[in-house]
């Protein structure tokens, strides 16, 4: 009979003896992340590489500190590497709807858009003083009187003609009119009718010539106006150009070697100049006018420059963080101010994206979050293909929208984009997005777990020691890092493995701070610790409680003692995301005459899962590999999981179908006090299986609420010892000999230990020993098949028998004589 594991061999202990440090006061801070070499590699490699494409996906579970490792090391490459530039949007005097993108040195952006808000702060003050001044309004007297002696002088000229022609040039109300005169003084119109006709004709000829001169002069004035109103304009652009070029000229100097800057500079004096009306003060009342209809765009608002990035408390490369990243928080956007009913929006309303914020370093974005965002993942591959920022508003980019916006001129973007997410969706993506292994090539994939070595435990105390510090928690004695060390393992589900979940560990330390602090005690000790995890666990353990409860009241039937047939407890694993508890199950089978069949009720009700089914598959292989080589297996066998009303997966309960079955096969009792669990493959070996310390802890405190005994216990496979980090108590049974756990490698030590009695193995006359459980499970399938046998030769004697009396009939039968048909 298999011996159980001794209490040892159910916890790896972690021997706090093996420290040098009294507490974690004692220890420095670890420099690197603990068991992540290859990630670190993988890193500082896509980093290292400058090559299109090489961006990071970084792969791990939640809460293993991939953000904070991967964000710590790329700021101590980013101050080493240079500050990137300032980015600054600009007017276009041409194109107003496409605002202009110019590069500054880190720092020089803000100063530039100072420099520009000091100027016009300037020209609003000199320009209009140099309106004022005796030179313009000399200059401005000789324009306007130029034009008031060009037309008298026509006036005068056309008089003194008129006179010579005995003819009067009159000024009138309504105009100018001519009127003949003779010695000097004007006829009336009476001694005009007594005048000859061929005088009178005379005058209507001269007055006709001077009235067409009349009208000549008259048609030149507004031709004289606008000479004198484009002389009064290029009065005024000089005026201004003269007042403006000095103080631009300064700053053309200063940015001389920015040629998009000076391009610029000129754009906006030829703009100045011819709009010098804005410099100078307007009647109030239009002004107030203006404010109403543009107050979204005050005074000189064109001129002003709209810093986009301004690196200028940037030490080295940027290290960028988007914790929302939605498309127009990625790529940027315009916004617009609402007036009047209208919305307005100009240059000085671009607003940067976290690829701008990034440009020239590091950006840092989880993978789930940006495919959540509609576009957001489109728009950011965008980016990275063409190698440039360009903001467009998904309504102007979907043609949903058809109102004119701005489009602003594109950035160059050169940065490294570092995605953080789980493996699954680092795997989906790269299936089924093309484009994914193009622009992602360097996947720095995180460890879940270290070797549990003395080398490592030590560096897993420096570890929680860091975590103490940084948290600033109570320090920690070496018992209780010795049982954080040993709930890593429990983690992990591996006695050779250490957690490497970060946030578990820290909130493992928080909680044990905080009770050692509750309970008075300076230093956290080893109770603490442990105090915590059972909190934890209590915390979230409702569910298993209530459903023990109801096995205990005997609502769900679960037998820990006596012996029956067919029935074994099997162990289940409820996951609750945050919680894992076992829920033990009664698992059944029944046989009958048949042809070979294994049903899987759960199977047939559509209850069972892929794995499930194939495990109980599985069976049905395993019994026709051993008993049925040399005759039928004419047998129907059914299997279920009792009081089960939801989906059952996993092929863990197969060795427990197995083995309720050979008993229900042999007609040999199974011991209720014995759980068991574990796969098993089609030559009955036990394979490992999942959960298997809840499903031990399980068993045992159904079996602890009733009372235990000294022969409860849990069967499971030899390969999960290695995985045993069992509870105290659990541990202490073990010890007290109230508790067993039993290790088998194959479904005959199981099946031994379950009914008490040797499996048997096959002599060399091909023989089981009698009195084993496979010869009587031979003798009840031999039973099976003859009485098929038997049953198939009355069935087809009868069948003989009634074909022989059919053909006898026919035979004392005359055929009848056929009848010709008439023609």
């Amino acid at each position: 009979m298999l011996k159980p594991l001794t209490a040892e061999e159910l916890c790896k202990r972690c021997d706090p003896g093996q420290f040098t440090f009294d507490t974690t006061d004692d220890l420095r801070n670890l420099d690197d992340i603990l068991g992540q070499a290859r990630a670190l590699d993988a890193i500082r490699f896509g980093v290292g590489i400058k090559r299109e494409g090489y961006n990071l996906y970084v792969l791990g579970p939640s809460g293993i500190g991939k953000q904070e490792v991967v964000t710590q090391y790329l700021n101590q490459q980013a101050a080493e590497q240079k500050t990137p530039s300032d980015w600054c949007y600009v007017n276009n005097f041409e194109h107003r709807q496409i605002p202009i993108a110019i590069q500054f040195p880190p720092g020089k952006g803000v100063e530039f858009a100072h420099d520009i808000d000091e100027l016009i702060q300037e020209l609003r003050n000199i320009v209009p003083l140099a309106f004022e001044a005796d030179k313009y309004r000399v200059q401005l007297q000789e324009i306007e009187e130029g034009f008031g002696e060009r037309n008298k002088e026509a006036f005068e000229k056309l008089a003194e003609e008129s006179d010579e022609h005995d003819v009067a040039l009159l000024t009138t109300r309504t105009g100018f009119s001519f009127s003949p005169m003779k010695n000097g003084k004007i006829i009336a119109p009476e001694d005009y009718k007594k005048l000859p006709q061929e005088e009178r004709d005379r005058y209507k000829e001269i007055i006709a010539v001077l009235q067409e001169k009349l009208t000549n002069i008259i048609g030149h004035e507004p031709q004289w106006q606008r000479e004198v109103q484009r002389n009064i304009r290029g009065l005024v652009h000089e005026t201004t150009e003269n007042t403006i070029k000095q103080p631009i000229d300064e700053l053309r100097e200063k940015y001389a070697d920015l040629p998009d800057v000076q391009k610029h500079l000129q754009a906006m004096q030829d703009d100045m100049v011819a709009n010098a009306h804005d410099f100078l003060p307007g009647e109030e009342q239009n002004q107030e006018a203006i404010n109403q209809i543009e107050n979204a765009r005050p005074a000189f608002r064109d001129y002003k420059v709209n810093v986009l990035i301004d690196n200028s408390e940037t030490k080295g490369a940027p290290v960028i963080y988007e914790d929302s990243p939605i498309y127009e928080a990625l790529i940027g956007k315009v916004e617009h101010v609402a007036s009047m009913g209208m919305l307005f929006t100009d240059f000085t309303l671009i607003k940067p994206g976290a690829l701008h914020k990034a440009n020239g370093g590091y950006l840092l974005l989880d993978a789930q979050k940006i495919l959540m965002q509609p576009y957001a993942w489109e728009g950011l591959k965008r980016a990275l293909f063409a190698k440039e920022v360009r903001i467009q508003s998904l309504g102007q980019l979907f043609s949903i929208i058809s109102t004119v916006s701005l489009e602003p001129t594109p950035i160059p973007l050169d940065l490294k984009i570092v995605l953080m997410g789980d493996r699954l969706l680092y795997y989906l993506l790269y299936e089924y997005d093309p484009d994914f292994s193009e622009l992602f090539k360097v996947a720095a994939d995180f460890e879940d777990s270290i070797d549990s070595t003395p080398e490592n435990y030590q560096l897993y105390a420096q570890m929680i020691a860091t975590l103490v510090h940084k948290e600033e928690l109570q320090a920690f004695d070496k018992g209780a890092v010795a049982r954080a060390i040993e709930h890593g393992s429990r983690l992990v589900e591996d006695a050779s493995k250490l957690s490497t979940h970060m946030l578990s560990l820290l909130d493992l330390l928080r909680e044990s701070s905080y009770l050692a602090k509750e309970r008075g005690h300076n230093i956290v000790m080893r109770e603490d610790v442990q105090e915590a995890i059972d909190q934890q666990v209590y915390r979230v353990s409702r569910l298993r409680e209530n459903l023990y409860e109801e096995i205990e009241r005997g609502t769900i039937l679960i037998d820990t003692d006596g012996e029956q047939t067919g029935q074994v407890n099997g162990l289940a694993i409820i996951d609750l995301s945050n919680f894992m508890f076992a829920q033990p199950a009664r698992i059944t089978a029944t046989v009958q005459l048949g042809e070979g069949e294994v049903i899987d009720i759960e199977r047939e009700v559509e209850l069972g899962g892929a794995v499930h089914s194939k495990g109980v598959m599985i069976l049905s292989a395993f019994l026709g590999m051993r008993y049925a080589q040399k005759l039928p297996l004419s047998l129907k066998a059914s299997l279920a999981f009792e009081q089960s009303y939801g989906m059952i997966e996993g092929d863990s309960a197969s060795m427990g179908e197995l083995c309720t079955l050979l008993s229900a096969l042999a007609d040999i009792p199974i011991k209720q006090s014995l759980a068991i669990t574990g796969s098993v493959n089609q030559h009955g070996q036990v394979q490992a299986i999942g959960g298997v310390n809840e499903k031990i802890e399980g068993f045992f405190d159904i079996c602890k609420g009733r009372g235990l005994t000294d022969t409860q216990g849990v069967i499971i496979p030899q390969s999960n010892v290695k995985h045993l980090m069992l509870r105290e108590d659990v541990i202490d049974a073990v010890k007290q000999g109230q508790f067993h756990v039993y290790p088998v490698e194959n479904v005959d030590e199981a099946i031994e230990l379950l009914t008490g009695k040797p499996a048997g193995e096959l002599n060399k006359q091909g023989n089981y020993p009698k009195g084993s459980v496979n010869q009587s499970i031979m003798k009840n399938i031999r039973v099976f098949a003859e009485s098929r046998h038997a049953f198939s030769q009355t069935d087809g004697s009868h069948a003989d028998k009634e074909a022989e009396k059919e053909e006898k009939k026919a035979k004392k039968t005359p055929a009848k004589p056929k009848k010709k048909k008439k023609k």
